[in-house]
């Protein structure tokens, strides 16, 4: 099944700051978890590169022709942008094809994966818990890491100035319940504030707005701020923004999970060598940013151009990238806390997240590597 286009990013209009305000109040709206209406994501462009090509001769995994895979155009998801650019997941599937479906928020990425139309996805926490539970722990399954970090306040200067100027301000988040309204609900509630999380009115108003139209909507005055991933923080500051908190300071030893690698559980047991292929290719493509930066950097950010017709300039390119930190491992401990910070602000009923994870295929391909594995927190698959 070929994922469509994800419908509810407002295209750029004449009277662009009208219609902004307009698409930003429409996004408030949303429902918990409300997907991009029947689009799956929007598939990625034919632009194949020399490096992404089926090499001669490979054979074919399992004997499956495609991998569907799906990830953000964020810098935290740089693992699936740089694999993908760099060709090294191709070069671990064989003759089993990479396909592509990029996403702007998680709950629509979880749609495509119940529905089938991507098989692998790189992902938040947020809406890995959601789609786990609300399916009874029969959706989907925790693989492995990818990122930690990238995630900041970033405010006007001229309307707030210190934490406690945000109470009575209009700030924005990417979606309900996406992973970041989660921290920033959980930020408001520890201020002592009240918000009603489904609509965002309260002490503070949380503003539901895609991380495309977001910056535009800042520009014009329709925000004050946004709790928002990386490019979109530095895209903020570029604009005049500030950035008033970076929530890996919220966090034990500044690690968080920011990016999962979730697999459709059936997918999982019917293939679950072209899982382990995609996996070696997440390993190597990890270890190969940690070691090459400046050329991970690079090829992000061409991947990026590939995906939505526009490279990062350096101004916002380079901070972003200096805030994300690559890791194989999940941070298994920090998903209960997020988990518990959906809890408390009424999102989420108290989880059972027994079984979200499965680590056996990335241990044993961290192994094999001579790497150290990584623990589960006592969610695995028993």
């Amino acid at each position: 099944m070929t994922a469509g286009p994800t419908r509810g990013t407002p295209p750029v209009p004449a009277n662009r700051s009208t219609l902004i305000r307009r698409a930003v109040a429409a996004a408030a709206a949303l429902p918990l978890l409300a997907l991009a209406a029947c689009g799956y994501g929007s598939e990625s462009k034919d632009d194949t590169s020399a490096k992404e090509k089926v090499a001669a001769g490979a054979k074919k995994i399992d004997g499956l022709d495609t991998v569907k895979i799906g990830y953000f155009g964020n810098l935290t998801h740089a693992t699936a942008l740089v694999g993908r650019q760099e060709g090294l997941f191709q070069k671990e599937l064989g003759a089993t094809k990479a396909e592509y479906a990029t996403f702007n928020a998680g709950p629509s990425e979880i749609e495509a994966l119940n529905s089938g139309s991507i098989d692998i996805g790189w992902i938040g926490p947020s809406p890995s818990i959601n789609g786990y539970t609300k399916s009874n722990g029969k959706s989907l399954r925790i693989i492995g890491g990818s990122a930690s970090g990238g995630v900041k306040l970033v405010v006007n200067p001229k309307k707030i100035k210190s934490l406690k100027d945000v109470k009575g301000k209009k700030i924005a988040t990417p979606q309900l319940g996406n992973t970041q309204d989660v921290a920033f609900l959980n930020w408001i509630a520890e201020q002592g504030w009240k918000v009603d999380a489904q609509s965002g009115k309260g002490d503070v108003t949380v503003v539901r707005s895609d991380n495309k139209v977001t910056p535009d909507a800042y520009k014009a005055g329709s925000l004050d701020g946004a709790w928002v991933p990386e490019p979109t923080a530095s895209k903020l500051v570029a604009e005049g923004g500030k950035v008033l908190l970076d929530e890996s300071t919220l966090w034990p030893d500044k690690k968080f999970v920011i990016t999962n690698i979730i697999v459709s559980q059936k997918f999982l047991k019917a293939h679950p060598k072209v899982v382990e292929a995609v996996l070696k290719g997440s390993v190597g493509t990890n270890k190969w940013i940690n070691a090459n930066p400046d050329e991970a950097k690079a090829a992000a950010n061409k991947q990026l151009e590939t995906d939505s017709g526009k490279a990062l300039p350096a101004d916002v390119l380079d901070p972003a990238w200096k805030s994300i930190q690559i890791t194989n491992d999940p941070l298994a401990s920090t998903l209960n806390t997020e988990a518990d910070h959906a809890v408390k602000a009424g999102l989420l009923s108290k989880p059972d997240l027994s079984g979200i994870y499965d680590l056996t295929l990335l241990n044993k391909v961290l192994k094999a590597d001579g790497a150290s594995t990584v623990d589960d927190a006592g969610l695995g698959v028993k």
